[in-house]
């Protein structure tokens, strides 16, 4: 008998940053790749041509979120893994009402996982024991808070703690685990005074850039008991 094909790790917000570094990561190994995206980046021809399934998609409302679920299960029987990386970055601010912020932030990183997770869920069971996984991305602000992006923060700490309930609710087929970075790269207009002040809130004094991240994520899909965990990927930021 033929050897089955692969299942496709799914990655949200594939288009850019670290969801497009992982997806060249995954791909440079044979691994299929399905990714999200929003608006249409040069980047993301490059991932087609690199052999990614790439759908866009439109997670601002739950018929959308759901709309690209249907999609997904629609053209493939298996899930690898599920890797939440889409997310959205939004102050409070005078101009905009503060229930427009909140419901933003909600609506990315928290109706999008739950969503998916739930709508992808026989995707990923019936493959064995500790086979599949669901990463979600969070942040060093759960931890901490934020005056200036409190929306933000409270999402993310939501995204935290359905880490948890989704690996109590998945386990033992599927890991569910988090990571909450701090500083993984520099946005191209950031200056150089803005570089230095975020240096200076990190014990290591460094930005470590994808790999960091990207090898944390290989341990985790490799590992056969750790779930329900959130890894910091932070520099020691919340010891500083």
């Amino acid at each position: 008998m033929g050897k089955a094909p692969q299942r496709p790790i799914l990655i949200t917000g594939g288009g850019r940053r670290i969801g497009l570094a992982l997806a060249h990561h995954f791909l440079t190994l044979h691994q299929p790749v399905i990714v999200s995206y929003r608006n249409e980046y040069p980047s993301i021809e490059g991932l087609r041509q690199a052999g990614a399934t790439c759908i866009q998609a439109d997670f601002s409302t739950d018929e959308g979120i759901l709309r690209f679920a249907e999609t997904v299960k629609s053209i493939t029987r298996g899930l690898r893994a599920i890797i939440h990386n889409a997310s959205a970055w939004q102050a409070e601010t005078p101009s905009t009402p503060l229930s427009e912020t909140l419901a933003c932030m909600l609506q990315i990183h928290v109706h999008a996982p739950y969503l998916l997770n739930h709508a992808l869920e026989k995707l990923l069971r019936g493959q064995g024991h500790a086979a599949s996984d669901i990463i979600h991305f969070t942040d060093y602000v759960v931890e901490r808070g934020s005056d200036k992006h409190i929306a933000y923060a409270a999402s993310k700490a939501a995204l935290d703690n359905m880490t948890r309930s989704f690996a109590r609710k998945l386990a033992p087929e599927v890991k569910v685990n988090a990571i909450a970075p701090s500083l993984i790269l520099f946005n191209e207009e950031d200056d150089a005074e803005y570089r230095q002040k975020a240096l200076n809130k990190s014990l290591m004094k460094i930005v470590p850039g994808e790999k960091e991240v990207i090898d944390l994520i290989d341990y985790l899909l490799t590992s056969c008991y750790v779930t329900g965990r959130s890894f910091g990927v932070d520099g020691g930021r919340p010891l500083n």
